[in-house]
């Protein structure tokens, strides 16, 4: 069950988000997909800003997202970065290509304490849907890739403050994504893997 500050952010808009004005530079595109509308990156100039962080304040959190990371892009890509305003802490989903597939890199910064989980041996297919989740439960930091554990290190990640989002992009506008999102979920708790979104059975 979602509490009230949690959020399910569907991408099926260019201007609006889970509630959420979006500003879009160069040439996303909504596309249909067999689960519904997602929203398609070029690797290029594409990316989606909003004006919240939708984590801030979160002592314990699940992030989650289903994507779809496509070939022909760069060998680094963030995708997915979340920004307190005015500092340094942030946290990232980022993707790595590897000799035609991918490997999750998930990092988080609060203060002086950060961490990368980046497993370079766990590699994924590309041009394919996948699920990737990053959990903290305020001692552990864990991430997933399609509900198995990819990588886990002791942090302590204070809560961060109300910042900003970029999709498809870091959020200095560089690394860019060539894929698709369909859809991403933040959770104030640290979830279970049988608790965390699926890929719906028409994009496997």
């Amino acid at each position: 069950m979602l509490a009230a500050q949690d959020e399910v952010w569907k991408f099926e808009s260019l201007t609006s988000i889970g509630g959420h004005a979006v500003r879009a530079e160069g040439h996303p595109r909504v596309i249909e997909t067999a689960a519904g509308k997602a929203v398609e990156f070029g690797g290029g100039e594409d990316a989606l800003f909003v004006d919240v962080h939708p984590l801030a304040g979160a002592t314990a959190f699940t992030w989650e997202v289903i994507f779809r990371p496509d070939a022909g892009g760069a060998a680094e890509q963030r995708f997915f970065h979340l920004q307190e305003a005015a500092t340094e802490n942030r946290m990232l989903f980022e993707l790595r290509v590897v000799e035609g597939k991918w490997c999750l890199d998930s990092f988080a910064i609060s203060g002086t304490e950060s961490k990368a989980l980046l497993n370079w041996q766990k590699l994924h297919s590309l041009s394919a849907w996948h699920h990737a989740a990053a959990v903290y439960d305020g001692k552990t930091y864990r991430n997933y890739v399609d509900g198995e554990l990819e990588g886990e290190a002791e942090l302590h990640l204070a809560p961060q403050g109300a910042g900003s989002t970029s999709i498809g992009t870091r959020i200095n506008r560089k690394d860019y994504f060539k894929g698709a999102v369909l859809v991403a979920r933040m959770t104030r708790r640290a979830l279970g893997t049988g608790e965390f979104l699926t890929v719906p059975a028409g994009l496997r």
